[in-house]
């Protein structure tokens, strides 16, 4: 998170107060015969009310946010003073909104720090004032936790892709977390979270998105107390919008994988499986990461020493546990659509370097998103696990939902 330095300034901001009125003729003024005449019953509201002052901490709070701490707002009149400084007197500069009735720091306040607020206003009418003091101490670095998360923010994915939270402390307040986390589609579908343990949240619809919708997440973890001594700091709005629909489905025993888009089949292709030693999984797997080129080391998925190919062309990621769609150029041409040879993998036919766009791995990689669902069956394998990957689309909804802490 942003950090600031404190300016030397020996006052944070003062802001002229609003001139007082000329005296009263009393009950009557002969001079300005309106004055006498029954205020409105708004005007009697404010008359009554006064200037109410707003800060976004309690006096003697911890763990106050870094973003949102020494903020003042005022309804019913306008800011006339506000100091910040920390407990030595170091002043916090700040800014006043053209209205006069918001005043924001210029940056982050530091982590694990006490501050003291003076914030002072008027009515409107420069007639009725109020003032408010407090002390509050900011969130200690150590006690925040944060959360990566995909997709990522102006993206376009596929209609399988989940949004997926991963947070690196773990959460035991999970209904807060959840309930901080708000996740919408144009489409009008309703989007349940499910915890795979203490520290991942995925959320989905019932069925897939609905293609060239638009889904919006709000984030509004920032001061949300996660777990003791864990409070979260983000604070932001993303939005990503859903592609066309494609579901690709790979027929382990045929050999073959049906590419379908928008419920018409534009391809299909000639595929090698998992072998009888290595199967593949069976079940909707997602692809959640794409690469031109990468390394594939048989130590890292239990087959050490039966292969290390530096050079894997057209590689989709389809689970954690190393699940891949790729190119193969080290296969003869025969086995594709005929045999499976792989140790897990779907296997493309491909040419070394990939520089090939006619070769069917290269056609694929082309035309799929990040997102995009592939489904195997038939394979002589069980389901893949909901959390290996992004794919909870494997699990029951009423199961799915039961996963929510909401």
């Amino acid at each position: 998170m942003p950090r600031t330095r404190p300016a030397p300034a020996l006052a944070a901001l003062f802001v002229p107060a609003l001139l007082l009125a000329g005296c009263s003729a009393g009950p009557g003024d002969a001079k300005n015969p309106a004055k006498n005449q029954a205020k409105t019953p708004q005007a009697a509201a404010r008359a009554t009310s006064g200037p109410r002052i707003q800060v976004t901490a309690a006096d003697g709070q911890d763990h106050v946010s870094v973003t949102r701490g020494g903020r003042v707002t005022v309804a019913g009149g306008r800011i006339t003073e506000v100091s910040l400084t920390t407990a030595d007197g170091r002043a916090v500069r700040g800014g006043l909104s053209s209205d006069k009735r918001t005043w924001t720091p210029d940056a982050a306040l530091e982590h694990g720090t006490t501050y003291r607020l003076t914030a002072a206003a008027a009515d409107d009418d420069g007639d009725r004032k109020a003032t408010k003091k407090i002390t509050f101490t900011t969130l200690a670095k150590n006690d925040g936790f944060a959360a990566t998360y995909t997709p990522e923010n102006g993206s376009t994915v596929g209609v399988g892709m989940p949004v997926s939270f991963t947070f690196n402390r773990p959460i035991s307040d999970k209904k807060a977390v959840e309930s901080a986390i708000d996740i919408t589609s144009s489409s009008g579908q309703p989007v349940v979270g499910h915890w795979f343990g203490a520290q991942r949240l995925d959320f989905r619809p019932q069925d897939y998105w609905k293609a060239h919708s638009t889904v919006t997440v709000r984030i509004r973890l920032d001061g949300v107390k996660g777990a003791e001594g864990a409070y979260g700091e983000q604070s932001k709005t993303i939005r990503f919008t859903i592609g066309r629909r494609q579901v690709s489905t790979v027929d382990a025993s045929a050999h073959t994988m049906k590419v379908v888009r928008d419920g018409r089949t534009v391809r299909t292709v000639p595929i090698t499986a998992g072998a009888p030693s290595s199967t593949t999984w069976n079940g909707q797997m997602v692809i959640s990461e794409k690469l031109i080129s990468t390394r594939m080391n048989g130590a890292t998925v239990g087959y050490a020493g039966e292969y290390d190919i530096p050079d894997v062309p057209h590689a989709m990621r389809l689970s954690t546990s190393g699940t891949f769609v790729h190119g193969n150029y080290w296969g003869p041409d025969s086995v594709f659509g005929h045999s499976n040879i792989s140790h897990g993998c779907v296997g493309l036919n491909d040419v070394k370097g990939g520089n090939d766009s006619g070769q069917d791995a290269a056609w694929f990689y082309d035309h799929s998103l990040i997102g995009d669902v592939v489904v195997v069956k038939n394979s002589d394998d069980k389901t893949i696990a909901p959390d290996n990957g992004l794919n909870g689309w494997n699990m029951a909804w009423s199961q799915w939902t039961a996963g929510s802490a909401r």
